[in-house]
């Protein structure tokens, strides 16, 4: 690491403590040459996967869009923010983990329908109303049909959140 005061690449790591999260490491260095002391943040590197959309166009990964998505199917419904949190970060966690540079906006719809079959059934029906362009009262009837399926084992998660307690 070069020394941000006189350029010098002699740096000598004096002290490491990792942060409070433990995902990033905070360096005290010292340059041998002017003897000056700097702070240095390390932390990893990830990329997160470009969304390919049904059309072909491709964008970034946006988490903001993700809560976005979250926020809307669950508008007025009693879900604690942690549990929304938890869902987008299982998502994003599942993206980083395939190691692609791609995935498709189909799948990262799925992905999202999962998470809110497990938070809210009504966000989920709202979701996939607008997710699957439900055009009649019978689209609306099949994804009742479909939620009152049990959900496999394959497919529930190992910390499903408790029901919200009605008023």
């Amino acid at each position: 690491m070069k020394c941000p005061f006189c350029g010098a690449d002699d740096t000598q790591v004096i002290d490491s403590r990792v942060n409070d999260l433990g995902d990033s490491i905070r360096r005290r260095r010292r340059c041998s040459t002017c003897e000056k002391r700097f702070t240095t943040y390390e932390s990893a590197d990830l990329h997160m996967s470009q969304v390919v959309k049904q059309n072909g166009t491709r964008e970034e990964f946006s988490r903001d869009k993700l809560r976005l998505s979250f926020t809307r199917a669950l508008h007025k419904r009693p879900v604690p923010t942690e549990y929304v949190d938890q869902a987008i970060e299982d998502i994003v966690q599942k993206i980083l983990a395939k190691g692609e540079r791609e995935i498709s906006s189909r799948e990262l719809g799925e992905a999202v329908m999962h998470e809110l079959r497990h938070l809210d059934k009504v966000a989920y029906i709202r979701f996939a109303s607008i997710y699957r362009s439900f055009e009649d009262v019978e689209d609306f009837n099949d994804a009742i049909r479909d939620l009152k399926k049990p959900v496999t084992k394959l497919m529930r998660r190992r910390s499903d959140p408790p029901k919200p307690e009605k008023e």
